[in-house]
């Protein structure tokens, strides 16, 4: 990865959870070279830490809006973090 390394957490709620939204994250993070962890929450979010390339975070934040197919995304929250990534990107149960 090249530039400026951004790491952020990330809660998305709507329809997420129930639709694959968790397998497409991790398939839309792998393909921009990001690393982290997508996870659902018990109040029917799915919150992620997405860590890489300040432009390739920047292009997964736009991607979490759309979502896969039958995703109806009401909102988007992002907070810069501190924390580590893990290696590659990780679905956490």
């Amino acid at each position: 990865m090249r530039g400026e390394q951004r790491a952020v957490q990330a809660r998305v709620s709507g329809t997420v959870q129930g639709v694959s939204y968790r397998v497409w994250t991790r398939g839309e993070a792998l393909r921009l070279g990001l690393t982290g962890w997508v996870r659902n929450e018990s109040d029917g979010s799915v919150s992620a830490l997405i860590a890489g390339a300040d432009s390739a975070v920047g292009a997964m934040i736009e991607r979490l809006w759309q979502g896969p197919r039958g995703a109806a995304v009401s909102k988007v929250e992002i907070v810069d973090s501190a924390a580590d990534a893990p290696a590659d990107f990780k679905i956490v149960i």
